[in-house]
């Protein structure tokens, strides 16, 4: 008899997991990334430095993500500290931007693209040589974060929605993080 209920209740959540149930709205099979497990994932990769010219070098350091529900993307504002020859000292500051999700199938991530370059504000430094890194902004989004990975599903992620002729579709910005909804894989 608990062998049964045990057996009866698992195919229930399989079925309920596929959307497969009578249930009057039927539910997309999806799986969250929570802003943690984005910000881990991220920050491996700095801090970055990018020398521009020989006269002035930048690092950056890892960023701190925002969700941003509303338009389906993430922000990223990261501390930036600007030097070099042409500057005589070190000046800090902060860079942000923003981007879209996308997911690579190849190696099963979920990647950083259509990047918006929103600011470079540096902290002290002359009109000048601010105007003239500023320009260089919207390059060095690009070479920073342009098809970062923000998270890698592994195997056991991915292993009940394989077995139900799932793959990633949907990539959700919500309030909880990133929603990953799974839809039917594609004949190939």
């Amino acid at each position: 008899m608990q062998r049964r209920l045990v057996f009866n209740l698992t195919a229930y959540a399989l079925l309920v997991a596929a959307g497969l149930t009578a249930a009057p709205a039927r539910a997309q099979p999806n799986y969250t990334v929570s802003l943690a497990q984005l910000q881990q994932a991220v920050a491996q990769r700095f801090p970055l430095q990018y020398p521009l010219g020989g006269l002035v070098d930048l690092t950056l350091q890892a960023p701190v993500l925002r969700l941003m529900p509303e338009l389906n993307r993430l922000g990223a504002t990261m501390a930036v500290d600007a030097g070099g020859p042409a500057l005589g000292q070190r000046y800090p500051g902060s860079f942000d931007v923003d981007f879209a999700l996308r997911y690579e199938a190849s190696d099963k991530s979920i990647r950083a693209y259509r990047l918006h370059f929103n600011s470079l504000r540096l902290q002290g430094l002359p009109p000048g040589p601010s105007g003239l890194i500023e320009a260089y902004g919207n390059s060095l989004a690009q070479q920073a974060l342009f098809e970062v990975v923000v998270h890698r599903l592994r195997p056991q992620d991915l292993a009940l929605a394989d077995t139900m002729g799932l793959e990633p579709g949907t990539l959700t910005v919500t309030d909880k993080g990133l929603t990953i909804g799974f839809v039917n894989k594609s004949v190939q």
